[in-house]
């Protein structure tokens, strides 16, 4: 049998001016994105025949999700016969899944995935956009896992994934200084993508004297708000002949879901349910971590970094904090160059879309200053509260 995920490229991806904030709005940003996948694809709107976004129309004033697939459709003046969306399941990836199954399927050929986001200009105009529950975390009743997080001030997912770092910290003798490589390694990348919002370098001792948010995560170790819209465009791979570039092969996926979002927490707090999407990656290729040229991999908060290492088996249980220490393991010149495009610490959160964004760069060979020397696998992980990951190969 073959896989679904083998019978799909990624044929195209475009990315918007990325700012904080922007001048222009969420849904020019989206036409912006999505134009660039079609034409780096070779293609032109009329050859869309599905369309997907994560995690769909949010109308809440907040910037997480301010486009819709319809208006998009309006737009771009597609005419899809399939849509998908998705807000819960394998969280952020889940978009891409069901994109994969839909073309594995038969239902169409090319399906437009994007994602939007508008926080910055939400933060400026309302300060508490974008803390959990939005505007109406400060006046409504607490809902779901809010009801176990907001009566001791969790109003963020920072306090909550402090939780997990000082117990990481707590069994495997972890420090703040191992975990600030991770931030400092980004802020170094991002120096080299003209897109990243934050490029200046910093040092750990810069890291080290930052201001704290959530014990022991500091400022750096929290990723940041951003106005743009990224698109990757998914093809089936019979269509690999007609396009202008060679496809990047999808090899394997893993996906999983935790009870986060509804407050359930299990475990000792030094592991995610990623483990899960791990395990099932792995068990759909004959590919290991030991081939993967470089790892884009989730920092919606830097600790969530270190956990997926080791959901992905790059690492041991407990070995990856000594694994980015000092940070010559991860850079560009490393034995595994770590979120090449500065990650969301510093280029911006794109709930991971940037992540993929930037794996397709590198595997097409146009990630400018910061490519590195022919890459032929790397992987790509998503999600805090729901869990996937894709490998992708030349």
């Amino acid at each position: 049998m073959i896989l679904p995920e083998r019978k799909v490229c990624i044929s195209g991806a475009g990315q918007s001016e990325v700012a904080r904030p922007s001048s222009r709005d969420a849904l020019a940003l989206t036409v912006d994105a999505c134009r660039g996948a079609i034409a780096a694809a070779g293609l032109t709107p009329g050859d869309i025949d599905g369309l997907a976004t994560y995690p769909g129309l949010i109308a809440n004033g907040d910037g997480m999700s301010p486009v819709g697939a319809t208006e998009t459709m309006i737009a771009l003046g597609l005419s899809p016969t399939w849509v998908g969306a998705s807000t819960e399941g394998h969280a952020h990836m889940g978009a891409i899944f069901n994109a994969i199954q839909a073309i594995a399927s038969g239902l169409c050929r090319h399906v437009l995935v994007f994602r939007t986001v508008a926080q910055a200009t939400a933060r400026a105009q309302v300060h508490h956009a974008g803390i959990i529950g939005g505007a109406q975390a400060t006046t409504a009743r607490s809902w779901g896992g809010m009801a176990w997080q907001m009566p001791y001030g969790a109003v963020s997912a920072a306090p909550l994934f402090a939780l997990y770092a000082q117990a990481y910290f707590a069994r495997y003798g972890a420090t703040s200084r191992q975990l600030g490589a991770i931030a400092v390694n980004s802020r170094r990348m991002a120096a080299l993508n003209p897109n990243a919002i934050y490029r200046d370098p910093i040092t750990i001792e810069d890291y080290l004297a930052a201001r704290m948010i959530s014990d022991p995560l500091r400022i750096y170790d929290c990723d940041t708000h951003i106005d743009g819209s990224t698109a990757i465009l998914l093809s089936h791979v019979d269509c690999a002949a007609d396009l202008p570039r060679p496809p990047i092969l999808i090899e394997a996926m893993g996906m999983a879901i935790g009870g986060f979002g509804a407050g359930l927490h299990e475990g000792d707090f030094t592991r995610l349910p990623a483990d899960r999407a791990g395990e099932m990656l792995w068990s759909r290729t004959e590919l290991t971590p030991a081939d993967l040229d470089f790892a884009q991999i989730y920092d919606g908060f830097s600790i969530l970094t270190l956990l997926w290492l080791e959901a992905l088996a790059i690492c041991g249980r407990g070995e990856a904090a000594a694994f980015v220490e000092g940070g010559a393991r991860i850079a560009l010149d490393g034995v595994l160059p770590l979120n090449t495009g500065g990650g969301q610490l510093s280029a911006g959160r794109f709930h991971g879309y940037g992540h993929l964004f930037e794996a397709c760069a590198q595997l097409w060979g146009e990630a400018g200053a910061r490519q590195l020397a022919d890459p032929q696998v790397g992987v790509v992980s998503n999600g805090g509260f729901g869990y996937g990951a894709l490998l992708l190969r030349r």
